[in-house]
């Protein structure tokens, strides 16, 4: 795959069907003097069954950019769409329902809760929409995280990286049109966290999902199809087939104030 840059900071891949896209983002938080341009006029794709890895020094726009297309912030400027879906013409209920229906959450954090065994967890999401889950589609799932036989255990009976494997599924079981990962690993030691890059990186190519992750870590980003870089609320790079090593040379561009050079 091929990619054209439109504008500075604009880089859309030019084939495949876009699971989401930013058009001339824009991000502005306070006014006058105090104000800071977190997003300046972002152009992507995300493109369907396909894995990717947003990276950038801190303060680069990275989480703002997940966190607008996910419909978690409100943009300044430009377009947000989910599928053809656009995200500013929704009012709050409508966005809710996106939210809801279309877009899976990884964070940080596990985000389950105790009092839940580990499939109460993952179908809690659609317990509460009043939606019985696909039974072949979760088995699928299940199957995929390697969770058959946790499936009765509480939270506090798992360890962490089984405990953010529940999440994952707990994203993929609805069946959304896109999950987005906020350093889904953050909180994982190595290996925890190489098993559920793993697990995600199998959700894309055995599951056709499409993964949108914000990520530090080179290694993490290497899981991934493509890695895209922010730097002062714009993109500055995209790179195909990403490997550790590329991506941490890459960084090596950025300099203590992360700035591009």
């Amino acid at each position: 795959m091929t990619t054209t840059t439109t504008q500075p900071g604009a880089y859309v891949a030019n084939s495949g069907v876009a699971a989401a896209r930013a058009t001339d983002l824009s991000k502005v938080y306070g006014q006058g003097e105090t104000q800071v341009i977190a997003l300046d006029q972002v152009s992507v794709d995300f493109h369907q069954g396909q894995f990717t890895a947003i990276m950038g020094p801190s303060g680069s726009g990275k989480s703002t950019l997940m966190h607008c297309m996910a419909g978690l912030d409100s943009i300044s400027s430009g377009s947000a769409r989910i599928g053809d879906v656009e995200l500013t013409a929704l009012k709050d209920k409508k966005l809710t329902q996106l939210r809801r229906d279309k877009i899976g959450f990884i964070f940080q954090a596990f985000n389950l809760l105790p009092t839940l065994t580990a499939m109460e967890n993952i179908t809690l999401p659609m317990d509460i929409a009043g939606r019985k889950p696909n039974t072949e589609w979760l088995d699928r799932v299940v199957e995929t995280v390697g969770l058959s036989g946790r499936l009765k255990h509480r939270p506090s009976q798992l360890s962490g990286g089984q405990q953010q494997r529940v999440a994952v599924a707990r994203a993929l079981a609805s069946q959304p049109e896109i999950i987005f990962g906020d350093e889904p690993t953050g909180n994982l030691d190595s290996r925890s966290g190489a098993e559920v890059l793993g697990f995600l990186r199998n959700s894309v190519r055995e599951l056709g999902q499409t993964v949108v992750m914000v990520t530090h870590d080179p290694v993490a980003a290497s899981y991934a199809d493509r890695v895209i870089f922010l730097a002062d609320g714009r993109i500055v790079d995209d790179i195909q087939a990403p490997t550790a090593d590329s991506v941490l040379e890459r960084m090596k561009g950025f300099d203590a104030k992360g700035r591009t050079s």
